[in-house]
């Protein structure tokens, strides 16, 4: 710190003691050109325009206030409470701003807490036994509670800076506060997530974990009740106003609004493999001769390519210094995802490899779910080329482009458990998705130094990067059914976790107005 105050004193030709306050805005790494790291800070000083004058510099600018995020008002509680389905990041976010308001929510979520669900997914992960209720997919803090927990967005929305200083306030590290690209990394996540829960508790919200909403009762077009399955067996409760939060993976979910005539439509969405490197590796083609430097990251990238035959490819989810997960959530299927904690220390960087997919591949133009079927279709061949108990099937790079099977790893040692399978695995990728990716693979190797290496590992089937629907909604995010408020990504909206909980913060917004107005139900 003392030495970006002496630099940002020289730059702006004061001496250092001149400077009243001093804070980190921003911080990131430049590899582009050199290794640089980069920060936006803001200082204060007096004579401020007199000192901006003076030191002609393009790098400084008065600092402008920007206006921040303000909650709904405080609201008396509806006879009829709210009901947000689903505790993922868009499901938790609506429920803190709905019970901050005093409308004492009900929050549904159908798998179980952050700690029994840990425990769960650590069990699966050793022995190969799926829960179908409490996995990576579903329970407490939605799929990207097992993730790198990325905090990063391409949009800007007001909402962004109270997320994160709310994540903050209930244990995340403050890094996110002034990193370009923040994560949480899992395991600080988890703690977050806990205490989150707890600031609802004591709003008076009522979570009922293990708890899947099984129906809804819609009366002259309008939610007036839902069905709900749990401990307590399958009851009833009267619902006016429920935001729906149901995670990408929540196919009989779907199902069931698609049975009650709930408007949905089939998106693009996008399929391939985790592709696994050494991190040392990335770090070295990244940093140059300053790889393996203590004040640098563990590197990333992000690539992408247009191919001849009009598809695309692309990176997502990248997990340096991570492991590569089993994310099932359906028996007899096979899914992958990449996970991190927040050191990034081990010894793997993976990332998903992608390929476009549109309604025009899957018959979506027909049947608004056939993308969940072309989904089931790639994840049991990869479960049955894995040879069963969710061992994944994995192939050498080099082996894939030949089009021959792998035997055994190279310098890559695979990081996913509880195993995977030596494959080929055009055996299970649909000709254009396996076409794809060996076209592909070259052409981010040039982009990226080592990307397409002998060795770098690819397991599949990467499946559930995004929703394969979407629940359309109005100018005041309500579906074709009144009172039913889809958001969030498994609704077809939203990319990651910032995103999702700013749009399930907008359906509160849109709740607490509807109650503003003077409903009492």
């Amino acid at each position: 710190m003392s030495a970006l105050a002496a630099e940002a004193a020289r730059i702006l030709k004061i001496r250092e003691k001149e400077l009243l306050s001093f804070r980190i805005l921003r911080r990131s790494v430049d590899a582009r050109d050199g290794v640089f790291r980069v920060y936006t800070v803001e200082a204060s000083v007096k004579e401020e325009r007199a000192v901006l004058k003076r030191c002609h510099s393009k790098k400084v600018s008065l600092s402008e206030a920007k206006p921040g995020y303000t909650p709904p008002a405080l609201l008396p509680a509806p006879e009829i409470p709210p009901v947000v389905v689903g505790a993922g990041p868009a499901g938790l976010f609506a429920a803190l701003i709905l019970a901050q308001s005093g409308l004492r929510p009900i929050l549904l979520e159908r798998g179980r807490s952050v700690e029994a669900r840990k425990a769960d997914v650590e069990s699966f992960w050793r022995t190969g036994v799926l829960d179908p209720s409490s996995n990576v997919q579903f329970g407490e803090g939605g799929a990207g509670a097992f993730s790198d927990g990325k905090l990063n967005t391409g949009t800007k929305d007001v909402r962004h800076r109270w997320i994160l200083e709310t994540l903050v306030s209930c244990g995340a590290p403050e890094d996110i506060l002034m990193d370009a690209k923040p994560h949480v990394g899992t395991d600080m996540l988890h703690i977050a997530l806990v205490n989150l829960r707890k600031r609802l508790l004591e709003l008076s919200t009522d979570i009922r974990f293990e708890s899947q909403l099984t129906d809804l009762n819609i009366q002259e077009g309008c939610l007036a009740g839902i069905t709900v399955t749990g401990p307590r067996g399958t009851y009833s409760i009267p619902c006016r106003r429920m935001v729906l939060c149901p995670g990408h993976s929540a196919r009989d979910t779907f199902a069931m609004l698609h049975e009650r005539t709930v408007t949905m439509e089939a998106k693009p969405f996008a399929v391939g493999v985790r592709i696994e490197h050494r991190q040392k590796e990335i770090d070295a083609a990244q940093y140059k001769q300053y790889a393996g430097h203590l004040g640098l990251p563990a590197a990333s990238y992000k690539l992408s390519c247009h191919l001849p035959g009009g598809r695309s490819a692309f990176s997502f989810c990248v997990c340096p210094g991570g492991e590569v997960v089993a994310a099932a959530s359906e028996a007899g299927r096979v899914v992958t995802n990449g996970m991190s904690e927040f050191a990034r220390d081990k010894e793997n960087i993976n990332g998903a490899l992608l390929v476009n997919v549109t309604p025009e591949d899957f018959g979506g133009d027909r049947n608004p779910l056939a993308g969940i079927a072309f989904q089931r279709r790639l994840e049991e061949a990869a479960f049955s080329l894995g040879g069963g108990g969710y061992a994944a099937p994995c192939q050498r790079v080099e082996d894939f482009l030949a089009g021959r099977p792998s035997t055994g790893p190279g310098s890559v040692h695979p990081s996913y458990r509880p195993a995977v399978a030596w494959a080929d695995l055009h055996q299970c990728l649909p000709p254009f998705v396996a076409d794809s990716l060996a076209e592909a693979l070259p052409i981010l190797g040039r982009k990226l130094q080592g990307y397409d290496s002998p060795d770098a590992l690819l397991t599949a089937v990467e499946s559930r990067s995004s929703s394969p629907v979407r629940i359309p909604r109005d100018a005041d995010g309500q579906s074709s059914v009144r009172g039913l408020y889809p958001c969030g990504e498994g609704a077809g909206y939203a990319g990651g976790i910032l995103s999702a909980a700013a749009d399930g913060m907008r359906a509160a917004e849109q709740i607490c107005s509807f109650f503003k107005g003077g409903s009492c139900l």
